[in-house]
């Protein structure tokens, strides 16, 4: 199929990306399901192809693909193993955040090393009380002298047990809202810094989440950016990650849609393949529309980023309808297969259970809408 906005180079990345994923990935994915085992196990062979540094610049030791690229290479990640997707979006929050907000020094620190698969970061925004509206958080960062004391607790957050170092959103300000709010990078270690036990999750297994509590001192040279500027990063971050996220979106339905499609062409029930009964056409026909036009949605957002625009509505757009559309197609693909669909020997209840958090984490589809509706108001 011809997709609008895809470089023959961005279309060799992918294939590159998709032989791996189709061949270690996919071999795995239910494995590291049915054990709860990290897929951090899979990071020595995704740095070794560069797709731990996808989102970075070559200057800072990245691959230097396109925004494109990337959103083609994290849908056949994700098309593999969904929870594969979910740690590198992790990882990627954490670097966006220092890329986006830091200076060289930190850069140079943290980058390379995270791009090379040598580091891997987590990014600390959401909080037990704060999830929707940063703007609320009750972490704090009080300066004494050369170093900030940072108190409080983060919720829900990927990556947590196993980062090298955790990019933290605290209030410098408790008196100037979102104003108030700095970022900061916390070395795995720091004294201070603990990480409860993962929390036991729906779906993607392999990507585990912890609360991470915080009484700590950090060296004001690992704050990112001036103090209250760390609202501006995130949401620079954020806008990123929610076409992250589609692009998982995208990855986990077209493993649906394409299971469901073999299965209907297999499964004889009155002596007919279930392809040729006309209510599963027109399931498969409407899971297929719902799929290309995310597909159709992403890529604008992805070419908006390819040009430097703004794209703050268009990734929001293409989030929540991705996330929906996930929803639907797998729901109607396990349909399709009937009980079989809701065993655990296919791959289609793991499937439904990924993609449930996709309308929530990274702003839900509420938030969404919200987001959306504002640029409406603004134009």
């Amino acid at each position: 199929m011809v997709r609008f906005g895809i470089t023959p180079e961005d279309a060799e990345v992918a294939a590159s990306v998709a032989r791996f994923a189709k061949e270690v990935l996919a071999r795995r994915a239910q494995e590291l399901d049915e054990h709860t085992r990290s897929a951090s196990v899979h990071i020595p062979q995704l740095a070794a192809l560069g797709l731990m540094g996808m989102n970075l610049p070559e200057r800072w030791g990245g691959a230097g693909i396109t925004p494109v690229a990337l959103l083609l290479s994290l849908v056949e990640i994700a098309r593999a193993c969904a929870a594969t997707s979910s740690l590198m979006g992790a990882h990627y929050l954490a670097t966006d955040s220092i890329l986006i907000g830091g200076d060289d020094a930190l850069r140079e620190r943290y980058l390379p090393g995270a791009g090379g698969g040598h580091l891997l970061g987590a990014f600390g925004l959401t909080e037990p009380g704060a999830g929707s509206n940063p703007a609320e958080m009750s972490t704090r960062a009080q300066r004494a002298g050369d170093v900030y004391h940072l108190t409080g607790t983060k919720h829900f957050i990927s990556n947590a047990d196993e980062a090298d170092f955790i990019v933290v959103y605290a209030k410098t300000d408790p008196e100037a809202g979102h104003h108030g709010i700095s970022a900061f990078v916390v070395d795995r270690g720091t004294p201070g810094l603990q990480v409860a036990p993962a929390e036991k999750l729906m779906g993607l297994h392999g990507s585990a989440v912890h609360e991470v509590h915080l009484d700590c001192d950090v060296p004001a040279a690992q704050r990112l950016g001036a103090e209250g500027t760390g609202f501006v990063t995130a949401m620079k971050v954020l806008d990123n990650g929610r076409l992250d996220v589609a692009a998982t979106c995208l990855g986990i339905a077209e493993a649906a849609l394409s299971e469901a499609v073999a299965w209907a062409q297999q499964r004889v029930v009155g002596g007919k393949p279930l392809s040729h009964r006309q209510g599963i056409q027109w399931k498969l026909a409407d899971m297929k529309v719902r799929l290309d036009a995310a597909w159709a949605l992403a890529l604008q957002a992805a070419c908006k980023r390819v040009a430097g625009e703004d794209f703050a509505a268009e990734s929001s757009t293409a989030k929540l309808y991705a996330s929906e559309a996930v929803a639907y197609i797998t729901d109607e693909a396990l349909q399709i297969h009937g009980g079989y669909g809701y065993t655990r020997d296919l791959p289609l209840e793991r499937h439904v259970r990924d993609a449930r958090i996709l309308r929530i984490y990274e702003g839900s589809s509420e938030i969404q809408r919200v987001i959306i509706a504002r640029q409406l108001f603004r134009s």
